[in-house]
């Protein structure tokens, strides 16, 4: 009996490994099958998306009750279209396709500029109201409701039957949204001239500023493909685009098809996606499109975001605010003229080769920033998927700031280089970087040539033709500047600013662009000027100064104290 017991024991144990063992590797081997599924299920879908209509993006789990617009069941994953807002299951994507027509960019259906609701059964939005009756629409879960994809107007199942005019007038967007129709009558057109566009245009409405988006996908915190489809789902799809797909030079060839004056274009990005549209721009001076020529506008996606600080725009953008407001403030922006400047580097002993040429719109600089700069954009190339941040981004840059400190690579700047600012040399003091501003917008918001404390200069502008230069003592000065320790070294102003590196290699940047440069010469002259648009906040400001003295006064009445009566 007791040689029974010992060997009962031990199989116990080793049943008890068995199933342990068999518990914890099934849900691996599962997950791993999946994984691996995974991504040849994502394949075949992107080959069947790009052979669609509709603008598909898939989603592993939708973010609010979701049905399918094929068979009407509820789902958590599939697919959405980002420009007319139909969902549909896996299965049903190919006969969604089918019998679900997308958004047409461009149709003969019309009315004296008008043309018919076009409507989308189901998953409106949680918040809408019927056009008609003015209830509340999606209470209930089922595709009972209905939303046009243009003018965004939502109505119940019971309220569209009884429904007697079905024109629709684009909703509150008419005048940024470029119809169906006029593109058809502008495709039609025998003589492609400014007058003709302007005739056609009377059928939108007076006031009418078409708004072009180019979004930036790989710009600072990845906003860039939300908003795509955010504009796409507002705005007409053929007015949207994706600068990583089509270069800005052949989506502003749009605006040569739109009145002259007219057209106002919003990019979603960081100052370096604002120079290559602006780069662009100056291409369709070139080739004497000038009449065309938009005005510009920033939605803040990048690291630093300096220009669109400077104009107003705020200094990145996280989708606090909805893009319909966005919009609002587009149109409701000031023009503003804004220098932009010529870079020439010509390299030293190099007299056969054409000198490098750059547009500047922010500041050049040579120095500690500059080489922040370099160093953060080696090892984004390196690791792309690692800078999807933009706080992560500025803690790499304080961490490249933390080790110049100790290092100091940048030191004896006044010892190799020479400035000259409109011809006349100027005496360095001993200095780490130099920096020549065209905007009052710094390092990420900083005010460098104000300053601060007994030392206030006038401030900036950015359309005086004049150029601000500033020296640095280091990574730590300018971590000083930053959070208003210190002030920069003021060097002067000029029209013309010429730097003369006479030898090693130093690091330097344009707009955040940045490189290392040998011995060398740098002349920055003036260019020419870009129409911005500026948001002024006064408004806004006002309205919440107003708010709060009401609250402030009944804080106080509430607190106030309270007398008996008699």
């Amino acid at each position: 009996m007791v040689m029974e017991e010992n060997t009962e024991e031990p199989r116990e144990e080793w049943t008890l490994l068995f199933w342990t063992t068999f518990a914890v590797l099934v849900p691996v081997l599962i997950t791993l099958w999946c994984s691996f599924q995974r991504p040849k299920r994502k394949i075949q879908l992107k080959d069947l998306f790009r052979k669609s209509k509709h603008g598909w993006h898939y989603t592993d789990l939708f973010n609010k009750p979701t049905y399918c617009c094929v068979c009407c069941q509820p789902i958590l994953q599939g697919a959405f279209c980002d420009c007319c807002g139909i969902c549909s299951d896996e299965q049903c994507i190919q006969r969604a396709d089918r019998i679900l027509s997308c958004k047409e960019i461009m149709t003969q259906n019309q009315t004296d500029g008008k043309f018919c609701h076009q409507w989308v059964k189901g998953n409106v939005p949680l918040a809408s109201y019927c056009g008609v009756c003015k209830q509340q629409c999606g209470t209930q879960p089922k595709l009972c409701d209905y939303r046009c994809v243009w003018c965004q107007t939502t109505m119940h199942d019971d309220c569209l039957s009884s429904l007697t005019d079905d024109l629709c007038d684009l909703g509150e967007f008419h005048s940024v949204i470029i119809p169906p129709c006029y593109l058809y009558q502008v495709n039609k057109l025998r003589r492609r001239h400014p007058d003709e566009y302007s005739k056609l245009a009377a059928v939108c409405g007076s006031g009418w500023t078409p708004v072009l988006v180019l979004a930036n996908t790989r710009s600072g915190n990845n906003m860039g493909e939300i908003l795509l489809g955010e504009f796409r789902t507002l705005l007409n799809p053929v007015q949207v685009f994706d600068l990583s797909e089509l270069p800005p030079s052949k989506a502003l060839q749009l605006c040569t098809l739109l009145p002259p004056g007219s057209v106002r274009v919003l990019v979603c990005g960081g100052d370096g996606t604002v120079g290559w549209v602006l780069d662009a721009i100056d291409t369709m001076k070139l080739k004497g499109q000038d009449q065309f020529i938009p005005l510009v506008t920033i939605l803040p996606l990048g690291t630093g975001n300096d220009l669109s600080n400077s104009l107003g725009w705020g200094a990145g953008y996280a989708g606090e605010i909805p893009v319909e407001q966005v919009l609002r403030n587009v149109l409701e922006a000031e023009v503003v003229k804004m220098d932009r400047w010529k870079v020439q580097v010509a390299s030293k002993g190099n007299y056969f080769r054409k000198p490098k040429v750059l547009s500047m719109n922010n500041y050049f600089s040579v120095g500690p920033d500059a080489l922040m700069a370099l160093n953060f954009h080696v090892h984004r190339e390196k690791t792309p998927s690692f800078f999807s941040s933009r706080i992560i981004n500025k803690v790499v840059y304080f961490l490249y700031g933390t080790k110049d400190c100790l290092v100091q690579e940048c030191k004896d700047l006044d010892k190799r280089i020479e400035l000259e600012l409109d011809g006349e040399q100027v005496t360095l003091p001993n200095l780490e970087g130099i920096i020549v501003c065209n905007i009052g917008n710094w390092g990420g918001g900083c005010r460098l040539w104000e300053g601060m404390g007994d030392e206030p200069y006038p401030p900036t502008r950015v359309d005086d033709g004049l150029l601000e230069v500033v020296g640095v003592y280091g990574s730590f000065h300018c971590a000083q500047i930053q959070v208003k320790l210190a002030n920069p070294v003021r060097l002067g102003q000029a029209h013309t600013v010429r730097l003369v590196l006479k030898s090693s290699r130093m690091p330097m940047q344009v707009d955040g662009e940045p490189w290392a440069q040998g011995p060398c010469t740098i002349t920055i002259t003036h260019k020419t000027q870009a129409l911005m648009l500026y948001h002024s906040a006064e408004q806004t400001d006002d309205d919440d100064s107003s708010a709060s003295e009401v609250e402030d006064h009944i804080d106080t009445s509430n607190n106030a104290p309270q007398t008996e009566s008699p």
